[in-house]
């Protein structure tokens, strides 16, 4: 299965250097001078390889300067590119409370034993969003083709994540799963007044 740890985001200055929005926890890694990336464009099959000749950070964002890339226009025409691995490269994780995004992808969801609905199926996890604020589990509800609920990622509230099992108990506060929550209440009067 292949993994996306970077994304060519836009060229940057006339030399040919590259921002990279970087989708992994190792980017002194993944993004070596010296290293041999594969990438590809989102709707392209073909992987090309592109080698690291520069690598900084500037703004709090990656640039990368590539093999071959020499100017604006050669980096304008990378823009969009996925950075991909193959996830049977990955070493396994040291830390049994560290998970790649693919491992989480597709468990199912359900509340934790102990509470009255406890093991509720809730859903199932279609991705790993990761925000500023921290990462979030985007969640297809149970039964339902369409809509999504966003539960952070976290000890308090994700106690439980059995990658074997293909579980993940979740203890939410009151409201987070309630799609109505936090709703201004003239819209719920006024959705509550049509029938």
């Amino acid at each position: 299965m292949e993994l996306v740890v970077g994304r060519v985001a836009k060229s940057h200055g006339i030399r040919g250097e590259v921002v990279v929005e970087v989708r992994t926890d190792e980017p002194e890694e993944r993004f070596a001078v010296g290293t041999v990336l594969r990438g590809r464009k989102p709707r392209d099959k073909h992987l090309h390889e592109y080698t690291v000749e520069a690598a900084r950070e500037h703004s709090g964002r990656l640039l990368l300067r590539l093999q071959g890339i020499d100017g604006r226009d050669a980096a304008d025409a990378v823009r969009g590119v996925l950075f991909v691995v193959d996830s049977a490269d990955l070493p396994p994780s040291d830390d049994p409370d560290e998970f790649y995004d693919h491992e989480l992808e597709g468990l199912t969801v359900r509340i934790v034993a102990g509470r009255p609905d406890g093991g509720t199926e809730i859903g199932t996890v279609r991705e790993v969003l990761h925000t500023a604020a921290g990462e979030l589990l985007s969640i297809r509800p149970a039964g339902q083709e369409r809509g999504e609920l966003l539960i952070p990622f976290v000890t308090e509230i994700v106690p439980t994540v059995s990658v074997r099992e293909g579980v993940i108990e979740i203890d939410p506060p009151d409201g987070l799963l309630d799609p109505d929550f936090g709703e201004l209440p003239s819209k719920k009067k006024s959705s509550e007044g049509k029938q």
